[in-house]
Order: C-alpha cells, then structure tokens, then sequence
C-alpha cells in the first residue's frame, strides 16, 4: 500500500513515523503548506517523499489527512474524485451538510470510502451499534485547560453549552470529537456538547452521556495532550494509526 499525508503538523508525523514501520506500508508521500515542516518529517522516515498532492494522488491508496478543516474542504473533493480511500482527522469540516452530501456522493460514484477515526474519545463503537435501534439523547462533556481552549480563566468556567454543529462552528481545532460522535449517532443538530475550560486540568477528557432503546451509555477517556500540539490529545494520533492498521488488516474488529 501506499499512502499520502496531508498535514505534517504533530498527529501527520505521528502516523508517518508509525506508517514507516509497517510492512504493509511500500511509500509514505507528504505534504504540507509549511514547507520546513514537510522537510522536518522526511528526514525522520525511510519511505518518505514530498510532493505536492496532484503529483502523487496517481501513485497512492490511501490519503491520510491531518490538515485544518479548510485543507479538507480545498483536497477531499480532489482526492475522492481521483478514486482513492480518505481518512480525515478534521472532522469537524463535514457539519456543513451540503459539503458532506458531495463527498458521500462522490465516493459512492467513484467506489472508494471515507474514513473516519473515533480520535480522542471511546464509546463511538457503542454509539454506532445503539442507533440501530432509537437513542433518545447524545451528551459530549469535553474539559481542556484554559490555554488548549485559547482562553485564559482562573477558574473553572463552561465555556460552550449547545449543539454539536454550533460547538465545531466555534471550536473548530479543538472539539473534532463532537463532530465523529454525530456522525455516529443523533446528528450534528441533536448531539449537545459542554465544553468546560479547567485551569487545574492535565489531561484533555471528554465524557460522552447517552440512552435510548440499548439501555445507558456512559464512556469516559482522559487523554494526555499531544507532546507537539497541546490542543490535540495523544490519543487522536493513536486512533488515526489504529484507522490505518485498519484498513491494512483482514481481521476487522468493532462496530
């Protein structure tokens, strides 16, 4: 398999180097507007090489994008007309459901999937699996320290209560969560999110809350932040791996 990354900013050069590993992985192409930070990562893989996206979109599987959600909305389209599979990490760019409607319909014309990682949280499984039936109501409470948030408060304050649409709208680097959870569940619209900024928080947690026909659901993560970008959790680079390993592996485990 060959993959190309878009984004070669912390979670980008988490699932390269982890790519680089794998045996399944024959070529790693990178991109990146910022240039030094292409360069920076190249140097750390073996299978590594930049080129720009129409270069490689003809030489690859599989496009892992780590971008900001205005790079998914400039290359999805381009990618998935090209034929090939998208993992997306900014997922909080597919609330516009318009946007999302071109990509499903592209996708189904050209036969290739959109991947979408459960990121920081855990429960999406669950969630996939109790709408089936009827879920009556989604929760996400999310807490990050105020400076993640790009906030400065001395003490603990909610700083968003709302949907899951408004939340991305807002949050748009921070709450990527809240957008894979509607997708899993109720919709961007009936999903509620609180997001709460702690001056004492280490660690980035997000409590997802939820009933319906399948009983109670109560998941609850707290994740370290990114070593490279305190605003993203450790753990949404380690779901993007896992997503990759995925599609590597004919065993296919989960909802």
């Amino acid at each position: 398999m060959r993959i190309g990354i878009i984004g070669c900013g912390a979670i980008g050069t988490d699932v390269a180097v982890y790519a680089d590993t794998m045996n399944e992985i024959e070529k790693i192409y990178l991109f990146d507007i910022d240039k030094k930070a292409e360069e920076k990562l190249v140097k750390k893989i073996h299978k590594g090489k930049c080129k720009y996206v129409k270069d490689f979109l003809d030489d690859v599987d599989v496009v892992f994008k780590a971008a900001s959600q205005k790079a998914v909305n400039e290359c999805a389209e381009i990618v998935l007309a090209a034929g090939k599979d998208l993992i997306l990490m900014s997922v909080g760019s597919l609330f516009d459901d318009k946007f999302r409607g071109r990509l499903e319909d592209i996708a189904k014309k050209k036969h290739c999937k959109i991947y979408v990682p459960s990121g920081a949280v855990c429960g999406i499984d669950g969630i996939l699996s109790a709408c089936i039936d009827k879920i009556d109501e989604v929760t996400l409470v999310t807490t990050k320290s105020p400076k993640s948030l790009g906030k400065d408060f001395d003490r603990r304050t909610v700083v968003f209560r709302g949907s899951a649409r408004d939340a991305v709208k807002e949050f748009p680097q921070n709450i990527n969560v809240a957008a894979s959870l509607s997708l899993a569940g109720v919709g961007f619209d009936e999903t509620r999110v609180e997001i709460v900024a702690d001056p004492v928080a280490t660690r980035n947690s997000h409590k997802i809350l939820a009933h319906g026909g399948f009983g109670r659901l109560r998941a609850e993560i707290e994740n370290m932040p990114n070593p490279n970008n305190p605003k993203s959790s450790y753990m949404a680079s380690l779901s993007a791996i896992a997503t990759l390993k995925r599609i590597t592996n004919p065993i296919q485990i989960g909802a």
